[in-house]
């Protein structure tokens, strides 16, 4: 059955496991923003949504372009073209799993604040601040477009029954 025209058909994109090797390679810079991008887009979004993840890079859908989603509010996604980051405060330990890395979790320094500067989904220049949770989310994601997983950086991981005591504290 065709899709009605105007109608944009999104697809649940599978998820690539710690074991894959796109994960381990540095992703590549998105040069042409076309339709297929567009659609990627939208369906890493859906994916990232469907497994209840707050960010998703392109590479973990096998995908090695340099495209990154992340939840920036409980409406709001945020959508980063060739993003990069500096620091511009200390960094903090803090729980990190990975839709990537399932049932896993680890205690991760970040930096608390950082400046973004990517492209968004039309290739227009942007830059912004993050801070707490967000700067974390977006570090994350931008460790995988450069090929390093969180457990790469996890100073310790957790076992369950220390997960279990985070959770209730």
């Amino acid at each position: 059955m065709a899709v009605p025209k105007g109608v944009i058909e999104l697809a649940l994109r599978r998820i690539l496991n710690d074991e894959h090797p796109v994960l381990r390679d540095r992703a590549r810079e998105v040069k042409n923003i076309n339709s297929a991008v567009q659609r990627l887009i939208d369906d890493m979004i859906e994916t990232m949504h469907d497994a209840d993840g707050v960010g998703l890079a392109a590479n973990q859908v096998g995908v090695p372009k340099r495209i990154i989603v992340a939840a920036a509010g409980e409406d709001e996604v945020l959508i980063l073209l060739n993003p990069a980051f500096e620091a511009l405060d200390d960094e903090e330990p803090g729980v990190e799993g990975c839709l990537s890395v399932p049932g896993e979790y680890g205690e991760v320094p970040r930096f608390c604040k950082i400046r973004v500067a990517a492209l968004d989904r039309q290739g227009k220049k942007i830059a912004f601040e993050a801070e707490g949770l967000l700067a974390r989310i977006l570090q994350h994601e931008i460790d995988h477009l450069n090929g390093i997983l969180f457990i790469d950086r996890a100073v310790r991981m957790l076992d369950p029954e220390e997960l279990k005591s985070e959770d209730e504290s």
